[in-house]
């Protein structure tokens, strides 16, 4: 109930200002309800979608990595799949938004696969090394990209990607995110096994499972979802930390009990966050990008600061 009310207080937002004739087919309101369907409604539906998604995302990822400060922006998958759009943007700039998914997913898989085999390699000493190491290597895929941007005349753009913003949603622009909404709803129904598989290699060998189909199948769907969001709406960082931790200070860490939970209280924090950038200072808006950084930024410090540091 609590998303539905958000949904509708976001579709009501705007510079564009819609009647009560726009919710009613029959009337004679065209442009209202060309504003509605056009641009409203999709806005609402991505926003819902990408947060949704990427909260799982991050659920997942922190069930793979075997720890609670791990999401898709701290482990360098979101600026290998910023990586990935560049470099079809410079290679082939023509290339539709579908084959740009391809390529963004491809290079987010990659990084995502290379940030799990060097926390495997790395002595743990504490468990806050693991986020280090994904905020060190985000932090160099991202200089790449940064410098082969700036040869070729694309900072505006890279940055662009590296910001959520829902501005710019309109029919026909957004549909793509409906593959998360799909890439979600197997995370569901492999919610037991990515349970399983976060108790460690060994523990899920004895129970009979293939431990390395299952991180295969969380690593595409962590790629896929973050490559996506990229390349339809850009990077919304700390969404998969800040949601997880949350709701499992209250269900637990059993992914099928807490998942739908995850999913519902994700859409409601983007929804959230985009009406106070919507609003605050109207009738100019601020990227919900930039509102859930701040929010997620202070979150994670105080997860951080929360428990001592030697507790895994």
């Amino acid at each position: 109930m609590l998303v539905a009310a958000l949904a509708v207080i976001s579709t009501l937002i705007g510079v564009s200002g819609l009647s009560v004739d726009a919710f009613l087919p029959w009337t004679d309101a065209h442009q209202d309800h060309q504003t509605l369907l056009i641009s409203r409604i999709p806005r609402t539906v991505a926003l819902i979608l990408s947060g949704t998604a990427m909260s799982v995302a991050g659920m997942l990822m922190q069930m793979l990595a075997r720890n609670k400060f791990v999401e898709p922006s701290t482990a360098g998958t979101v600026e290998a799949a910023g990586l990935g759009i560049l470099v079809v943007t410079m290679l082939a700039p023509s290339t539709p938004l579908l084959g740009k998914m391809v390529v963004a997913s491809l290079f987010a898989i990659g990084g995502t696969a290379m940030f799990l085999q060097i926390v495997r390699l790395v002595p743990l000493q504490s468990v806050l090394v693991v986020p280090l190491i994904g905020i060190m290597l985000g932090g160099v895929i991202a200089s790449v990209a940064t410098f082969f941007a700036y040869r070729n005349d694309l900072l505006q753009t890279l940055n662009t990607w590296m910001t959520g913003d829902f501005s710019g949603v309109i029919s026909g622009r957004y549909e793509l995110l409906w593959l998360t909404g799909a890439l979600t709803v197997v995370a569901y129904l492999a919610a037991d096994r990515f349970t399983v598989a976060g108790l460690g290699e060994d523990f899920t060998v004895n129970l009979g499972m293939n431990y390395r189909i299952v991180l295969t199948l969380g690593l595409i769907i962590v790629s896929v979802v973050s490559a996506v969001v990229v390349v339809t709406v850009g990077a919304i960082p700390f969404l998969g930390l800040i949601v997880p931790n949350v709701v499992s200070l209250v269900m637990g860490d059993n992914m099928r009990r807490a998942l739908p939970w995850v999913a519902i209280f994700g859409a409601a924090f983007v929804l959230v966050c985009d009406i106070v950038g919507r609003t605050i200072r109207y009738p100019y808006e601020i990227p919900v990008g930039v509102i859930v950084g701040i929010v997620g930024g202070i979150a994670f410090l105080y997860l951080l600061l929360r428990r001592p540091a030697h507790v895994g």
